[in-house]
């Protein structure tokens, strides 16, 4: 027998599933903000969680297929960018597409040439690319 003795949980799967409409209805562009907010604040389960189950993030260094790969990407950029502070240069959206000019400095590195471009599908990010330089603080 099931914990909760079988019985279904209409509200809370009614309240799921006004989050997936939600997120779904979202733009691109309030998608990235809530993905820049979670990034800042280094709230890596809300950063995962703005990605597609099977999104794809592309770096110099690889690929990062899925969320769990994801995650150890922005891990390891948040270890090497501890008390991160970030600058957007520029960023232009077209239809579901961004293409984000950024630097950003931390206690340990520099970043003064990042680009990133977006692809964004139901609310989510479905596609990134990563591109920067990592400059040590002398």
């Amino acid at each position: 027998m099931r914990a909760d003795g079988g019985c279904a949980d209409p509200v809370g799967a009614d309240h799921q599933a006004r989050e997936r409409l939600t997120v779904m209805e979202q733009t691109p562009q309030e998608t990235f903000q809530r993905h820049v907010a979670a990034l800042v604040a280094g709230d890596l389960d809300a950063l995962v969680s703005d990605y597609a189950e099977d999104a794809l993030v592309l770096t110099a260094t690889g690929e990062y297929r899925g969320r769990d790969a994801i995650r150890e990407l922005f891990e390891g950029l948040a270890n090497a960018l501890p008390q991160l502070s970030l600058e957007a240069k520029s960023a232009v959206f077209a239809d579901n597409l961004l293409l984000l000019r950024w630097s950003a400095d931390s206690t340990l590195n520099t970043v003064p040439d990042g680009v990133d471009t977006f692809v964004f599908d139901a609310g989510l990010i479905q596609n990134q690319t990563i591109s920067c330089t990592l400059t040590p603080k002398a």
